[in-house]
């Protein structure tokens, strides 16, 4: 009995392949989360988007640098990166792209269709 719950955990993460259709990185973004897999020694690693409660509009990004997806992720490569977005992200996130833009006032940008409305400094939007 221990045995079999001891190889429950050690398997894999069940997750799902989906497509660009999803979630899309341009060129500008996909060469920063490499980068920036590449600095943490996680070269084989994926970048999580998700939806958050919070922000001024009610809804906001958080994106972050992990090892692998976990169980029930969805998985797209795009541009050459991998990104994991929950189930329950993906329904906001659906169609977005996301762009990196290294100036002053930069940094990630995601361009949403599903967003009804945005905050002046478009970190947060309501569905």
């Amino acid at each position: 009995m221990i045995a079999n719950i001891a190889n429950k955990q050690a398997s894999a993460p069940n997750f799902r392949v989906g497509d660009e259709r999803l979630v899309k990185l341009t060129a500008g973004a996909a060469q920063k989360v490499s980068s920036l897999l590449s600095k943490q020694g996680r070269p084989k690693g994926v970048l999580r988007v998700a939806v958050v409660g919070g922000g001024c509009s009610g809804l906001q990004y958080k994106m972050d640098l992990q090892d692998a997806p976990a169980n029930r992720d969805i998985l797209v490569e795009s541009s050459g990166v991998r990104v994991v977005v929950d189930p329950k992200s993906a329904l906001y996130v659906t169609g977005s792209e996301l762009d990196y833009l290294d100036t002053l006032d930069g940094g990630f940008k995601v361009t949403n269709p599903n967003a009804a409305t945005t905050c002046s400094c478009g970190e947060s939007f309501s569905a």
